[in-house]
């Protein structure tokens, strides 16, 4: 799964990484998170409905499907991460992965690695020589019964690769800019990119120890990507 990821860039710089258009004046994003954690609004990148271009907007992570009739229905964070391989075929998921892609800019996630029954110890996974990267991910929007529309989305996972699976069976999906376009298209002339859903080359990512702050959602700083001086709690959950 993917519950906590980075994202070590501003607003501004995140639009110029990935060509997207935005009114950055009305985007309320922190120019640094290195602790981002399920129900916070996020950037993301979709394509316009008018022109095809490019848009950067913030959206909530753990999607809500259109069809929901009250946020309750939502349990806990089960909307977080969809998984490829019923992608296809999930009511959740369907919709939203024929015409509704989008892509997730990060610096960097965290996993975690269970050392005993009350032990876990975070690990953080990086694309050296990449700053900004882009999670494969689905979006949506939900009318509330007042008549309000909420943006969310969520982060596809895969099989882990041989680099994650010492420490978990599943890893984000992570897209390579040569296929952004292809991912983002809206044209459902095409069959979706159903082949794009696969596990990054483990040559192509380092991970590292990193410091069990990040279990809280209030720290959040640089140091969380440090290696840490102890391994967490198993009952201080990673959310």
């Amino acid at each position: 799964m993917c519950g906590r990821y980075v994202r070590d860039a501003d607003k501004q710089k995140i639009a110029e990484a990935f060509k997207a258009h935005a009114d950055l004046d009305s985007l309320t994003v922190a120019p640094q998170d290195f602790n981002i954690a399920p129900s916070t609004f996020q950037p993301i990148v979709r394509k316009s409905r008018e022109d095809e271009s490019r848009e950067l907007v913030l959206m909530r992570w753990g999607l809500i499907p259109f069809f929901t009739k009250q946020l309750s229905d939502i349990k806990g964070f089960s909307t977080i991460n969809a998984r490829a391989e019923s992608i296809q075929k999930s009511p959740t998921w369907r919709e939203s992965f024929k015409k509704r892609r989008c892509l997730v800019p990060a610096t960097a996630f965290y996993e975690w690695k269970k050392l005993d029954a009350k032990t876990r110890q975070p690990f953080a996974f990086t694309l050296p020589g990449t700053p900004l990267f882009a999670f494969a991910g689905l979006w949506d929007a939900w009318r509330d019964p007042g008549g309000n529309w909420l943006q969310s989305f969520t982060i596809i996972t895969t099989e882990a690769n041989e680099l994650m699976s010492s420490i978990h069976t599943r890893m984000p999906v992570i897209l390579h800019p040569r296929d952004y376009d292809r991912w983002l298209t809206r044209d459902t002339h095409y069959e979706p990119p159903i082949d794009l859903l696969r596990p990054f080359k483990s040559e192509a990512m380092e991970m590292h120890e990193a410091n069990a702050k990040v279990n809280n959602v209030r720290n959040n700083g640089s140091e969380l990507l440090q290696q840490a001086t102890q391994a967490a709690e198993f009952t201080e959950l990673p959310f």
